[in-house]
């Protein structure tokens, strides 16, 4: 019963893994490639995909270790680059609810395309929902083990310029956003999210206007929760 209980689970949660298997198959393999570019042997760039696991954090990492070893350095420019799963986290407190043990391993693996599944993910009433966000996780870090690993292993075997590479997540991410915004009937916080954003990017730069797009999304929507709230009870 179980096994066909996670069975259903991983059905139901590999379809809509594969956008991102297609962005991690290239910008893992460009992790991978990068490492052994700065003379790393094959099995770090491996082992920091399966422990890190925060791939921009995994890149910042590669440069930090060709530095002079400076723990406190390490810790804020981890802190600026992956303040953004905060917001994931008090986000997915509710999605999060009763999953058991697996809370552990969601927590850990809550990357940005894990959290844009998983948040909006439209499960079918007769698939556990833990299991599945449980598989929705496991896939995805697969990937992008599986993908640092070919790169780590066969990227020098072939010529490859990673100039431009990172644009694979943006287009994956708009993608998603297409997607999930033709799916929702009420498109305020989308419109939300982009306006914020926006303004954020005029007001503070391209460099400083994560944080800042992030806390204003949490206030807005959290100013907005109840009127929402109604209108999705109203059927609007």
């Amino acid at each position: 019963m179980k096994d066909s209980k996670l069975i259903k689970a991983a059905k139901a949660a590999f379809p809509n893994t594969i956008p991102i298997l297609t962005g991690f198959l290239f910008l893992g393999a460009a992790y991978g490639i990068f490492m052994r570019s700065l003379g790393f042997p094959a099995y770090l760039p491996i082992i920091t995909s399966v422990f890190i696991y925060a791939g921009s954090m995994e890149f910042v990492t590669a440069n930090l270790l060709t530095l002079s070893f400076s723990p406190i350095t390490a810790f804020f420019m981890t802190l600026m680059v992956n303040a953004r799963h905060i917001f994931y986290g008090l986000s997915m407190l509710d999605k999060y609810k009763n999953t058991g043990k697996k809370k552990w391993y969601l927590i850990f693996g809550l990357t940005d395309e894990t959290f844009s599944i998983n948040y909006s993910a439209d499960i079918p009433e007769d698939v556990d929902k833990s299991w599945y966000q449980f598989f929705v996780t496991l896939f995805d870090q697969i990937y992008w083990v599986g993908s640092v690993t070919i790169g780590a292993l066969f990227g020098n075997l072939i010529p490859f310029d990673l100039a431009g590479i990172d644009f694979v997540m943006t287009a994956l991410f708009i993608v998603i956003f297409v997607n999930q915004f033709q799916k929702e009937k009420d498109h305020f916080p989308s419109v939300c999210g982009l306006v914020v954003s926006v303004l954020c990017l005029i007001i503070f730069g391209a460099d400083n206007f994560i944080i800042p797009s992030m806390l204003g999304i949490l206030a807005v929507l959290s100013a907005a929760k109840i009127p929402l709230e109604k209108r999705a009870g109203d059927g609007r």
